[in-house]
């Protein structure tokens, strides 16, 4: 595993192009590059973040969730027609960076209300998706369907019951599984083998969000549960850019998570 950070970290304190300069100063090696407006989803912007993030490993792309995922799973298909138009330009992103998953959101939860889920229309959508980034990326990209206690995957109910009908991968966040007042290692039980990425956040008894060694989350406990499943890929700084004055605190934090991720190797 290796710690690496997500450029969300510097959103509003520095552009998403401009951030990748601040990653490498800071010793990361790979990074999953979040994309914030539709300007930035244009084959243009792909072409200047490849010049800027080289020499850096782009495991991962993400865009804006609500500017289209959730209508990607409209039931009109002119509706969907035109939120994929969207998708497929956050796709070309991620074929020009070489990212291997695109971490995804999809529908949000609008209402207090129960939903009742169609989970085959779900899995049906996803392969198609899957095929248009698939087809985009010569087959080098997928879809890590990540937990956000606003969207439909804020339990891992939902993961539990989707994976039965659908191969789709999996994005750990573990301070949205907190804000879903549900444990973290629940999610982890359910998405297991699909597990591709992986976003660290700190927070207090409070349930304050914190950078990573300023708050209580344990995250030796943390690596050592990702160990004994065999998980392998990266560990993705992914805070707020209120929680920090300065970058060179996102540094103390990636040292602090490399310390907590070699005594969990001592387990083993």
């Amino acid at each position: 595993m290796e710690i690496g950070i997500s450029t969300a970290s510097f959103f509003s304190k520095v552009t998403t192009e401009d951030s990748a300069n601040i990653i490498k100063s800071l010793g990361f090696k790979t990074c999953e590059v979040f994309l914030t407006t539709f300007s930035e989803y244009t084959p243009e912007f792909g072409i200047l973040l490849k010049d800027r993030f080289q020499g850096l490993d782009v495991y991962s792309i993400h865009s804006l969730n609500q500017h289209y995922e959730p209508e990607l799973f409209n039931f009109v298909e002119r509706t969907r027609r035109d939120s994929e138009f969207f998708f497929e330009e956050v796709c070309y992103i991620a074929k020009i960076l070489k990212a291997k998953y695109y971490t995804f959101h999809g529908p949000a939860r609008l209402k207090r209300t129960k939903y009742s889920l169609d989970f085959q229309w779900i899995s049906n959508r996803l392969s198609s998706l899957n095929n248009i980034l698939g087809s985009i990326t010569q087959g080098e990209c997928y879809l890590a369907y990540e937990n956000v206690h606003w969207t439909y995957f804020n339990d891992p109910v939902f993961f539990e019951s989707l994976k039965v009908l659908s191969p789709v991968k999996a994005c750990l966040d573990i301070k949205q599984a907190m804000q879903s007042g549900i444990d973290l290692y629940s999610y982890i039980d359910i998405m297991k083998d699909r597990l591709v990425n992986v976003h660290l956040c700190d927070y207090n008894e409070n349930g304050e969000l914190r950078i990573p060694g300023r708050g209580c989350f344990d995250f030796t406990k943390l690596f050592n549960k990702l160990i004994s499943i065999g998980y392998n890929g990266p560990l993705m700084i992914e805070v707020y850019p209120k929680d920090y004055t300065k970058f060179d605190e996102l540094e103390e934090s990636k040292n602090y998570l490399q310390e907590c991720l070699n005594d969990a190797y001592k387990n083993f």
